[in-house]
């Protein structure tokens, strides 16, 4: 369960690398700070796959109440959107050390 967890937050970190690289780029190019939220992104990847997370979510019990939360984070940046969860699952999946501190006799 632990390599699946660092697999897929090594995997997410990756991807928010490239689009974090994608907008340092685009920054450069503008001469100003330029962020691709994250509906731009995934619109300019795969319009119809948009379309229908936002029509399962208005098909949902609390429809509005999610379609606000989901418009929400489709304006944050998209390096962030992805990165986050990443940098989580890497640490949900992380080994914890028996002992943290060393003694003063193994200095």
């Amino acid at each position: 369960m632990r390599l699946a967890l660092r697999l897929l937050g090594t995997w997410l970190i990756g991807l928010a690398m490239v689009l974090l690289v994608i907008d340092g780029t685009r920054s450069l190019a503008a001469n100003h700070l330029v962020l691709s939220s994250l509906g731009k992104t995934w619109a300019g990847l795969h319009e119809p796959s948009l379309v229908a997370v936002r029509g399962f979510f208005d098909s949902r019990f609390f429809a509005d109440l999610l379609a606000s939360l989901f418009e929400i984070v489709l304006t944050y940046p998209a390096f962030a959107v992805i990165g986050v969860p990443g940098i989580v699952l890497a640490l949900l999946g992380r080994r914890r050390r028996p002992e943290r501190f060393l003694r003063q006799d193994e200095i």
